[in-house]
């Protein structure tokens, strides 16, 4: 079949929704979060990326590189808006969306065929909408898979459009880097430079078996990327859209204070889990069951986070405002849904350095040990005695 895969993606999306705010930004060296002597980058201008500065990096070290640079706290509320707003405008208009993180989607347009007469013509004026409607500047690539069509994005930035014709995917790959390719991490990198391997034109000489004699499987899945070989489907956005745990209670309970440890352990194992994921949640949800069986759900969005601290923060939240002590509870739930692949951050809005670390650490630890090998203390419940000051 004629596969015909878009892939948009924001350009610098941050910096681009803050220049909308105020546009005597445009054109400058701009940097989301890294404010503080201990913050990092969350994001940057292209302006700024001419000085060596990107995401994740210590905001001092970005402030030595471009001393001009001008920071900015960063409002992922407002980013989240206008993330939606996009999804919004692509459903509306595409059969089959897959939103692959916060500021970029897949749209699979080979269905399509029936309707249009010209794919790349139909993705060009969807682009323009989406400019139109947005004011943001999105680039996009299409071509027979969403590998070569991130890549084309890729190229295509900032703010523009590639199209990849059927048949010439090897050649349009050959002549660019390894880094290009999705999934070669620093390692890997490495491990292909050392065997003189820069560019992919290089990987298309060798044979798979000679990949996967060098680096495993993960070598077999990039020479297939190197090739432009790649069969992954357009997943729905809908189809993975939430996770949720709930626990039923033996005997019935009024005790707010035990409720609310049950929903801290809650919110650290659900939150662990995105993050081992590498997804970001837009929505908390509390269930909360009564002993006659009545169910009550209490929702709230939020900006896109995978942060224990913040997602508990408003699982509290609604528990306080909605429940009073009265009547008793046979079972709580917490579900998190909106899911989409998150930023390799946490927060990089609030948090410093030690707090990403410090999650870091503890996310280690449970890979190593167990979800519950490492948990908040006022998620355990001590003994009787020792909450009555008793020795």
């Amino acid at each position: 079949m004629n596969r015909r895969v878009a892939h948009f993606d924001l350009d610098s999306f941050f910096v681009s929704v803050e220049c909308l705010r105020d546009k005597s930004l445009l054109g400058k060296p701009v940097i989301i979060g890294g404010s503080s002597d201990r913050g990092v980058v969350a994001s940057c201008s292209y302006e700024a990326r001419k000085f060596g500065i990107h995401s994740a990096m210590p905001g001092k070290l970005a402030k030595k590189l471009c001393s001009e640079a001008i920071f900015i706290k960063g409002d992922m509320e407002l980013y989240s808006e206008y993330s939606r707003k996009v999804t919004h405008i692509i459903e509306e208009r595409a059969p089959v969306v897959e939103k692959a993180s916060i500021d970029e989607h897949y749209i699979d347009v080979t269905g399509m065929d029936r309707f249009i007469k010209d794919s790349l013509l139909w993705t060009k004026e969807l682009r323009q909408t989406i400019i139109k409607e947005t004011g943001l500047p999105i680039s996009f690539g299409l071509s027979v898979n969403k590998t070569v069509s991130k890549m084309a994005t890729n190229e295509a930035k900032p703010n523009g459009e590639k199209y990849i014709e059927q048949g010439t995917e090897k050649v349009f790959l050959a002549p660019l880097s390894i880094r290009k390719i999705p999934g070669i991490g620093a390692k890997t990198y490495v491990a292909l430079s050392n065997m003189g391997i820069e560019k992919i034109e290089a990987i298309q000489r060798m044979t798979k078996e000679a990949m996967y004699n060098a680096l495993g499987e993960n070598g077999e899945s990039i020479w297939r990327k190197a090739n432009g070989i790649h069969h992954s489907p357009v997943i729905p956005f809908h189809e993975q859209k939430s996770m949720s745990t709930e626990t039923t209670f033996h005997k019935d309970i009024s005790d707010t204070e035990k409720l609310k440890n049950v929903l801290i352990g809650m919110v650290d194992e659900l939150a662990f889990t995105l993050r081992r994921m590498k997804k970001v949640a837009a929505c908390v949800t509390l269930k909360l069951r009564y002993s006659d069986f009545e169910t009550h759900t209490f929702q709230a969005h939020i900006p896109y986070t995978a942060a224990d601290h913040i997602l508990l923060r408003k699982v509290l939240e609604l528990f306080a405002k909605n429940y009073k002590g009265r009547p008793l509870i046979r079972l709580i739930g917490v579900r998190f849904s909106y899911l989409v692949s998150g930023l390799n951050q946490i927060d990089l809005f609030d948090d410093t350095e030690e707090m990403m670390n410090l999650y870091q650490a503890m996310d280690r630890i449970r890979k190593r040990f167990g979800d519950r090998a490492i948990t908040r203390a006022s998620s355990v419940r001590p003994p009787k005695e020792l909450r009555m000051g008793k020795d």
